[in-house]
């Protein structure tokens, strides 16, 4: 049996309790056949001291999205995924709203992946581009 969309996004939202996704009120609400999106309220509780969002915020929204894309795109019943590596360029600074991270697979290999996070505003404008490589290893 096929879980629906809605039944996913809460499965998805479910296991962030307890967790830095919780913490930062990260909450997945998309997802298509190569696609993930979430989404992270800017407020002062992501704020750098000038207050702007902070871009270790951003990174940890990215790296969730990446988990969460590689969670229900990926063989997660023999394998667990780690990332490896993630970089960002952080292009504009954001004061409220919301920001969005849309995680794309670049690569899709069987022990190695790249997806592509571009992070946006409200208005749609690029916040940050992220680049996250992951591993997959057999599970013991």
């Amino acid at each position: 049996m096929q879980l629906s969309k809605e039944a996913v996004l809460a499965k998805l939202n479910a296991v962030s309790k307890n967790t830095l996704m919780e913490t930062l009120n990260i909450e997945v609400i998309d997802f298509g056949d190569d696609f993930l999106i979430a989404k992270m309220p800017v407020n002062s509780r992501v704020y750098q001291p000038e207050g702007v969002l902070h871009g270790g915020a951003t990174v940890a929204l990215a790296e969730s999205v990446g988990g969460f894309a590689s969670h229900i795109f990926l063989d997660n019943d023999n394998f667990i995924i780690r990332g490896i590596e993630i970089t960002a360029n952080h292009v504009k600074s954001v004061k409220d709203g919301y920001i969005y991270a849309k995680a794309k697979f670049l690569h899709k290999g069987r022990t190695t992946q790249l997806l592509e996070i571009r992070v946006t505003d409200d208005n749609n404008d690029l916040i940050s581009f992220c680049k996250l490589s992951t591993i997959s290893l057999p599970k013991k």
